[in-house]
């Protein structure tokens, strides 16, 4: 895409962000938090693809941020400010430590593991009855802001910055180079010089550390959290559908799939209950059959001929 084009759709979406609390109301403000904090999911999960590595445990690592704000501010008595970042920290560290196991795994081993992982995080809380509220979960006694739309459209806004932020510093410096060369051949990397490991640990921890950052903004918008809720498999596949429909391997791609596909899951839920995980099962089928590069890649292949005409 053109360099001067995103700069503009950048500077557009960041002008409709910035006026949309004083022009909408407390229910338009929710949808816009959703999807906002699905938006960064998507991006997080496609800062990981650019290495090859195709993760499943977004819900996992995002369900551990919830909790870990909420038990910061109930058990440690943490001000609630302080334990969204504490939330990124946890994440961020338990992705450290289980980064050196399965980090040397590839490929569908990487996959199924982190898949199981999360799982694994989920039973592990449900069953912590005296510190984590068991499958009841738990409840702050107060949501943070006050409950104030406006405020907590904000907070949303804050962790989505955060992750545009690290896809920015991910596409623009050496990071960039070593992840793609990565995923293109490891041998290679390998021999020009690259320290695969050390990169996608990286990569794992901080795209796992924004995660836990989201799961803390999530469960303190709505003042509580539940094993069911916070590691809810909404959590991997929208934000997978989202980056797959509007493109991997960058950050106009996830962010143009989150807008659409974000704003058609309020509907779905709406309209499908308990059904509308099957919708985005083949969102994700459909693109990868006859789409592989989304939505992005077929625009830039269909400006490639009138380029060539005008040059």
């Amino acid at each position: 895409m053109n360099r001067n084009l995103s700069r503009a759709l950048a500077a557009l979406a960041l002008s409709a962000a910035v006026a949309l609390p004083a022009l909408a109301g407390a229910y338009p403000l929710q949808v816009a938090r959703n999807v906002m904090i699905y938006m960064a999911l998507a991006v997080t999960w496609d800062m990981l693809l650019r290495s090859g590595q195709i993760s499943f445990g977004i819900a996992g690592l995002f369900g551990l941020g919830a909790y870990a704000a909420v038990l910061g501010v109930l058990r440690a008595g943490m001000p609630a400010w302080l334990s969204i970042p504490f939330a990124a920290l946890f994440s961020g560290l338990v992705a450290l430590l289980i980064g050196f196991f399965i980090l040397r795994l590839r490929a569908m081993y990487f996959s199924i593991v982190t898949l199981a992982l999360a799982e694994i995080f989920r039973i592990v809380i449900h069953n912590l009855h005296d510190f984590t509220g068991g499958p009841e979960g738990v409840v702050l006694q107060g949501v943070i802001a006050g409950g104030d739309a406006g405020k907590l459209y904000w907070l949303a806004l804050a962790g989505l910055a955060a992750a545009l932020a690290a896809s920015w510093w991910f596409e623009n410096s050496r990071i960039h180079f070593a992840l793609t060369a990565i995923r293109n051949n490891e041998t290679s990397a390998k021999s020009s010089g690259v320290d695969i490991f050390r990169w996608l640990l990286v990569a794992f921890v901080v795209t796992s550390s924004i995660q836990g950052l989201l799961g803390g903004i999530y469960a303190h918008s709505f003042g509580f959290a539940t094993p069911e809720s916070v590691f809810d498999a909404n959590f991997t596949l929208l934000p997978l559908a989202m980056a797959l429909l509007g493109g991997i391997h960058s950050t106009v791609g996830p962010v143009l799939g989150a807008v659409l596909l974000g704003l058609a899951a309020e509907w779905l839920k709406l309209k499908l209950p308990y059904g509308h995980l099957v919708v985005y099962g083949v969102i994700i089928i459909v693109v990868i059959l006859f789409m592989p590069q989304g939505l992005l890649g077929m625009a830039r292949k269909a400006a490639r001929p009138a380029e060539r005409r005008t040059a």
